[in-house]
């Protein structure tokens, strides 16, 4: 989770930085932000669970759902952040890639849920999960 706090400290920061309060792409970055935080920490969540041996079908459905979403998400998340990097004053150029790079390692955080899922006979394609039989 340390790439998503980071992401979600930085560009919440800009918020309150008289030359970027108001920088094109910052809302909307913000409100998929939301939507990739929350389903990343579910389908986190549910493979802990599954992890730790409970299963119920429910769970894997919450999981490969949340996974979706969260992929998703980050795709409309990195293309607000590059509207913002492209939109920024010069100075807040190099701030705001860093948060594009601590983004990509965020998308990473979903590997063990996918991981799992693969373990458990579900394939990922094109960002997508598919059962496998």
């Amino acid at each position: 989770m340390n790439g998503e706090e980071m992401v979600c400290s930085m560009s919440s920061q800009l918020y309150h930085i008289p030359e970027t309060e108001n920088l094109e792409g910052l809302d909307e970055m913000h409100r998929h932000l939301y939507d990739s935080s929350y389903h990343r920490v579910t389908a986190t969540g549910c493979a802990k669970r599954l992890q730790a041996g409970e299963y119920h079908d429910t769970i894997i459905k919450t999981m490969i759902s949340c996974v979706q979403n969260a992929l998703d998400a980050d795709q409309k998340v990195m293309k607000w952040l590059q509207v913002m990097r492209d939109n920024a004053p010069n100075e807040f150029t190099q701030f705001i890639e860093i948060i594009i790079r601590w983004q990509q390692e965020t998308v990473q955080s979903l590997s063990m849920a996918q991981h799992r899922l693969s373990q458990m006979g579900f394939e990922i394609e094109n960002q997508r999960m598919n059962a496998a039989y």
